[in-house]
């Protein structure tokens, strides 16, 4: 798939995105301070989420409480709404950056508000991704779709696909659980290739919600192209999000560490020509261990292996010279030539 210019498979190093979300709690100066940061840190996407409240839930929600929370969901994004104007101006923030600007929106009139705003592409969070008229309503606009799947399976992640499908968007799939934080033994990695096998044009990736990078390098290893996880200037800072969240150097760590597993993935047991200078000292040769004379056989007590691994006969061919016969005298300490040998 492709936002913008950047092409993101597994041909390319692993696209993440830092997760802002809410962490400002509202602030527009936190906001934009955590996009500066992330930057700092080598960041080529930001991610915020966008809420209309009134489009996006009703008063029984006043009721309802995370597992990651004391307060209502109501009252958390009633707290941590951001302006149309502030979305506006961090959106500029981050493209004068030269980064990417992402956002999740919760409702229709909060996608028609980025669709306003000319985003390059949507995240749909795991909340949505059996929420079809959204889904539907967001992929008409014709742009890039990057879905979350916890809380789903592959029966319910089925339709939401087929909608891609239909809308012929660039579409890719985070595995993800929706624990916060997610012990390590539920983040199931191995969900990667349930989703692979089940929809072979996806983009794949991993949203974590667990401590640390781990599991993302994990996830690269086994082919993940986007990782995505929370980010917060600082974790002194009040917010739901704020204990599964990384920060400025661990977002560095994150970035870097996945463009090295990248590389590191692939290729075949063969030896490099690279590595020929390391064979060279690494290597053993057969050589004399005492005078040989014209004639002699070769014997335990008379040849045996030692570095450096510039002779002609190696260390493997050992076992096959025993028994043979010296055709010319050999010193001390010298190494074999198979013209020695008959």
């Amino acid at each position: 798939m492709h936002i913008g210019n950047r092409l993101i498979d597994s041909t390319e190093v692993p696209f993440v995105i830092a997760e802002i979300g809410i962490n400002h709690e509202g602030s527009f100066e936190k906001a934009l301070q955590m996009v500066q940061d992330a930057h700092s840190s080598g960041a080529e996407c930001v991610k915020f989420q966008c809420h209309i409240i009134e489009d996006e839930m009703i008063a029984a929600a006043r009721e309802t409480i995370p597992s990651n929370s004391d307060k209502s969901i109501y009252e958390i994004m009633q707290r941590c709404v951001l302006s149309y104007d502030e979305e506006k101006l961090l959106k500029q923030a981050v493209e004068e950056l030269g980064m990417i600007y992402l956002s999740t929106p919760f409702s229709r009139a909060a996608a028609n508000r980025l669709e306003e705003m000319g985003v390059q592409a949507y995240k749909i969070g795991s909340g949505e991704c059996n929420n079809y008229p959204l889904i539907e309503h967001i992929a008409a606009f014709g742009k890039p779709i990057i879905l979350s799947t916890g809380m789903n399976d592959i029966n319910s992640i089925t339709p939401a696909v087929e909608i891609l499908r239909k809308y012929k968007v660039d579409f890719a799939l985070l595995h993800c659980t929706s624990l916060y934080p997610t012990p390590y033994h539920h983040v199931r990695l191995g969900a990667l290739s349930c989703l692979r096998e089940a929809f072979p044009d996806a983009v794949l990736g991993l949203s974590d919600h667990s401590l640390g990078n781990y599991t993302c390098f994990g996830a690269v290893a086994l082919g993940a192209s986007i990782l995505e996880k929370h980010f917060t200037s600082d974790k002194n800072w009040p917010g739901p999000d704020i204990e599964i969240s990384i920060d400025p150097q661990e977002l560095y760590e994150l970035i870097n560490g996945s463009v090295a597993i990248h590389e590191a993935i692939g290729g075949e047991k063969q030896i490099l020509k690279e590595e020929q200078p390391t064979i060279d000292f690494a290597y053993a040769s057969v050589v004399s261990i005492r005078e040989i004379k014209e004639g002699e056989s070769l014997t335990e007590e008379n040849i045996w292996v030692k570095r450096p691994g510039t002779g002609e006969v190696l260390a493997k061919d050992y076992k096959s010279l025993l028994g043979r016969v010296a055709t010319c005298d050999i010193e001390l300490g010298r190494q074999l030539s198979w013209h020695d040998i008959v």
